[in-house]
């Protein structure tokens, strides 16, 4: 079985971050979403990896290389602009052959994998199985219909009026009868190849199309808010790990990892939450549910529940909670006084508020930040 992994789509629902970087790899726990997806396809026992890409392409092959570290052999297979999911196979006809694939859009977090639902795939070999789950609004996703023996009836991509809550998550199997299929059906309203279109196809003409309802954790990260409740289901996880320098004037707490190179003076970390190598952090309260990327420098800040990107320098800033800032980003103070703050900040952006007062954060202080973030 091979793998078709996509990760050339425009990710406008997290702009602005993706107008400078595909939205596949923005980190989770300081790692891209991307190689999760990758992890996951190579504890499938698939080896060979196509990955779809588009104008961020020589980005993610900076990220990703040939696959190698991951034990994969990737293919990076061009596409000009997102002409749909379908549009994806067709545009992989001569890599996939006709094997058997699995494919997965490259922005889906399913951090307990799929295997159980793959094993089921090889042994009964189905034209397809899609991965679903019951959503409360299945509007904005393909839509399965089951009839009563818990066949699949139907599929409808985006319905205004849902007959079904089970949402199809974004990973899907096929062996190459998909292909026939893919070539079959005309564009959708919206100007795409709908790969719910395929299926319904493969359906329609005798084929067997079986839905697998998927039952750990899953995020589709296509959003700041789930980017942000995804870092906490993953830094929830966390096994403390000290490789950088603590102080004798800090206070470190709970599942925090402080990655080689690491600085942390006069702070107090609270976790979970991980600080990134090379990563200096003074005078300041890190909280519950962050995640620091590489080379950042924080300076007299109080922040929790955030992600903040390599080589950020963030300021004399209090109560910021909830917050994505962006790779080179510059936070810092404008005027004196406190408050809290959300923010989201795109790569090498400078934001200019109120800064914190003159004295370092003391043990009431980091309370205060804590109960802040809700902890």
């Amino acid at each position: 079985m091979k793998a078709l992994i996509l990760s050339g789509g425009s990710g406008t629902r997290l702009r602005p971050f993706s107008y400078s970087m595909p939205k596949q790899l923005i980190p989770i726990a300081n790692k891209p979403v991307l190689e999760y997806v990758l992890e996951n396809v190579r504890d499938l026992g698939v080896r060979e990896v196509g990955v779809i890409v588009g104008d961020r392409a020589p980005d993610i092959a900076d990220v990703i290389g040939d696959g190698a570290r991951f034990g994969l052999r990737v293919t990076y297979l061009p596409q000009d602009r997102p002409l749909g999911l379908a549009h994806c196979v067709t545009l992989a006809r001569s890599f996939l052959g006709d094997d058997d694939f699995v494919m997965y859009l490259g922005d889906n977090m399913l951090p307990d994998g799929v295997g159980e639902i793959a094993a089921e795939f090889r042994a009964l070999r189905p034209a397809a199985q899609v991965v679903v789950r019951r959503v409360a609004d299945p509007r904005a996703f393909g839509v399965v219909e089951l009839d009563e023996r818990g066949a699949v009836r139907r599929l409808v991509e985006k319905p205004r009026r849902p007959r079904s809550d089970l949402a199809m998550l974004g990973v899907y199997f096929f062996t190459a009868a998909i292909h026939e299929a893919v070539a079959a059906i005309e564009p959708s309203p919206r100007g795409e190849l709908e790969i719910t279109d395929a299926v319904q196809w493969l359906l329609g003409h005798g084929a067997e199309v079986r839905a697998s309802e998927y039952a750990g954790y899953w995020k589709d990260t296509g959003q700041a808010e789930d980017v942000l409740a995804c870092n906490r289901h993953m830094l929830a996880g966390l096994r403390p790990a000290v490789g950088g320098e603590v102080d004798a004037a800090s206070w470190v707490e709970g599942q925090v990892v402080i990655e080689p190179g690491a600085r942390v003076v006069r702070s107090r970390i609270e976790g979970p939450a991980i600080i990134g190598a090379g990563t200096v952090v003074e005078d300041s309260y890190v909280g519950p549910y962050t995640s620091i990327g590489d080379d950042c420098t924080l300076r007299r800040t109080h922040l929790a529940d955030s992600i903040v990107l390599r080589g950020a320098l963030i300021s004399e800033v209090s109560g910021l909670l909830g917050s994505l800032i962006g790779r080179s980003a510059v936070v810092g103070p404008a005027s004196p006084g406190e408050a809290s703050h959300c923010m989201v900040v795109g790569d090498h952006t400078r934001v200019e508020i109120a800064a914190l007062g003159a004295r370092p954060p003391t043990l009431a202080a980091t309370a205060t930040s804590a109960a802040m973030a809700g902890i």
